[in-house]
């Protein structure tokens, strides 16, 4: 890697000009960066730098005893990463993860991946056999800059001692600027063990980048931009705002939110952007896409201009492109990244910029201009669709339905709490039925659909905020990929709350073969049947640990889990045949959306009246 550092403020920094080992150093960036928390687990390569997060906070403490940067160890690094992720998903700051080499690195793979393809910012701090041992097979090596280029925003193998102070500042700016993702940091031994002076200030060049940065950001939105937008606005019957997960990494709510009331234009939320929009305003259309809402789905269908703000137009919101928004005259797209636009969607109308500054530009415009919009109609039409189309699912059977668990604690979280899921079922009656009054209240694996994400990004949530309800929703499968997590929780005396919605198998991937293999479940039951997450649970220092397996104890458990003070654990057997609907089959356009038995579907004539099993 370069050596050069582009010019900094040396000498501002109390310490500039200290000796430092390069692993003091790195600890020092980290403090400078106002990490409060680091996520990581010990190895042989990594040792100089654990040291010396120890020496530091044994020096600087708080005034409480507390040390200043805590070092979370979690049951593995994967657990670790996603901790990280959590963190940075909660609280909007870039997440830190500090491994060992080889095996280390390699378990926070996936982590990263998911980070990059949820745009979510962290900093994985890798050890690395000293430099005369790399590729030489040498004991818990790994290329760790060949496997995660492929996965990461940026990887830096340091090389160069003199450069690693500015590496580990441009580590952070990568992260967090632009569109957010994971920068890896893969630094040798000898490196970490090297002295030098530490300069206090300065960064890579990174020349390329922040050039392209620069033009996204000095990228005005100019009054001819903003007239051409409100002019197919004017000429909008059924304008319709699609957000996606850009308007939460790009902090675009307020923004948004004040855009879209000043004008009342109804707002349909990605799986990733659920928080953008107040999910309990009128004109919230809550989540669109394969198992979105059905009244969401419907005006999609309906629209005749749709704002695009911080989305990609992915497979799980427009599974068949061409005929995704059918009639749709005109689609204008907001993007901070320029690849996205015209991806797999034209659009009549686009920019590229700063999606908060952009959308404050363009609402001051229309006040400056006068503008007004009377959607009076549509509004009565969105009405009408939330009305008709509304969630639902067997209320009639004595099987507890999973769907009947998550409003009960919806209705005592108040859409304020934090909510973490793995991936599955779950995760989509969790998207459906819980609210989310403000935005970084919703982490889930989106794009990578990781199983497993959600305990510990849950944890980490709940050291971002202490002064949120924490609760993971979680199934059999996905819990039982980082149940060591369950012990992390209760080490640190968090107070999260974890829900295991079992139904003894892969649900969703059941549903799939229902669907389309002709109820072949190949490997979906698993046998996995042995368990017993509450003993599990007990074993890792759950004081609160029960099971939930009649319906007629639903409201009175979930109040007690709810209102325990520490850390919680709650198992519910469900119905094993539930399914989530409605949805879009893969590749295929809302026109052809399945509702199930219990949502009323458009294909209904409307004077048809739903039968007892499809009404509230």
């Amino acid at each position: 890697m370069t050596t050069q550092l582009t010019a900094g403020r040396t000498g501002e920094h109390p310490l500039a000009g200290a000796r430092m080992t390069g692993a003091d150093i790195v600890v020092q960036v980290l403090a400078d960066e106002g990490v409060d928390t680091i996520f990581g687990y010990s190895g042989g390569a990594i040792l100089p730098t654990y040291d010396a997060v120890f020496r530091y906070n044994d020096a600087n403490r708080r005034p409480d005893g507390t040390p200043r940067i805590p070092l979370i160890v979690p049951a593995n690094e994967q657990g670790a990463g996603f901790m990280a992720a959590g963190y940075a998903r909660a609280s909007g700051k870039v997440g830190v993860v500090m491994v060992t080499s080889g095996p280390g690195a390699t378990n926070t793979v996936t982590p990263v991946r998911d980070c990059m393809a949820d745009s979510v910012p962290i900093v994985v701090i890798c050890g690395q056999v000293p430099r005369h041992a790399i590729g030489t097979d040498a004991f818990q090596e790994a290329p760790v800059s060949a496997i995660m280029g492929a996965v990461a925003k940026h990887v830096f193998l340091v090389t160069n001692p003199s450069a690693l102070e500015a590496t580990v500042r441009s580590a952070f700016e990568l992260a967090r600027t632009g569109r957010p993702g994971p920068v890896v940091i893969d630094i040798p031994k000898d490196v970490q063990n090297w002295e030098g002076r530490f300069a206090g200030a300065g960064a890579l060049p990174l020349t390329g980048y922040r050039a392209r940065l620069r033009a996204v950001m000095d990228n005005r939105l100019t009054d001819e931009s903003c007239r051409r937008l409100y002019e197919m606005l004017a000429g909008s019957e059924r304008p319709l705002i699609y957000a996606g997960g850009g308007v939460i990494n790009g902090n675009a709510t307020t923004a948004l939110r004040n855009f879209a009331d000043a004008y009342g234009i109804p707002v349909a939320t990605t799986l990733m952007a659920l928080g953008a929009s107040d999910t309990t305003h009128p004109l919230s259309l809550h989540m669109l896409g394969m198992h979105g809402m059905a009244f969401a789905n419907y005006a999609v269908e309906d629209c005749d201009m749709l704002i695009a703000v911080g989305a990609r137009f992915d497979d799980r919101v427009a599974g068949d492109p061409a005929r995704f928004a059918p009639k749709v005259r005109y689609i204008a797209h907001f993007d901070v990244d320029v690849s996205e636009v015209g991806k797999v969607k034209a659009v009549t109308w686009h920019h590229v910029g700063i999606l908060s500054r952009d959308l404050d530009d363009l609402l001051a415009y229309g006040r400056r201009v006068g503008f007004r919009k009377q959607l009076e109609t549509w509004h009565r039409e969105i009405a009408g669709l939330k009305e008709r189309h509304r969630l639902n699912y067997d209320r009639e059977s004595r099987l507890i339905q999973p769907c009947a668990v998550i409003e009960e604690i919806n209705r005592i979280a108040k859409g304020e709490a934090i909510i973490a899921t793995g991936v599955g079922q779950h995760q989509m009656w969790a998207a459906q039925y819980f609210d989310f009054r403000e935005p970084r209240l919703w982490l889930t694996s989106g794009s990578m659909g990781t199983m497993g994400f959600g305990l510990p990004a849950a944890i980490g949530a709940q050291f971002a905020r202490r002064d949120r309800v924490v609760i993971d929703i979680d199934g059999d499968g996905s819990m039982r990929m980082n149940l060591g997590e369950l012990e992390t929780a209760t080490t640190y005396g968090l107070p999260v709350k974890v829900v295991v919605l079992n139904n003894f198998g892969d649900g969703m991937v059941r549903q799939w073969q229902k669907l389309y293999y002709k109820g072949r479940l190949s490997g979906s039951d698993k046998s996995l049947h042995r368990k017993d997450f509450v003993r599990a649970a007990e074993a890792d220092g759950f004081e609160f640990a029960k099971r939930l397996d009649r319906k007629e104890d639903l409201e009175r458990v979930i109040g007690e889990f709810m209102r325990f003070p520490g850390p919680a654990f709650l198992e519910v057997i469900i119905d094993p045949d539930a399914g989530v609907y409605p949805m879009v089959g893969p590749g295929q356009s809302y026109d052809k959306m399945i509702t199930g038995d219990f949502i009323r579907s458009r294909e209904r004539p409307p004077d048809e009246t739903p039968g007892p099993s499809q009404m509230f």
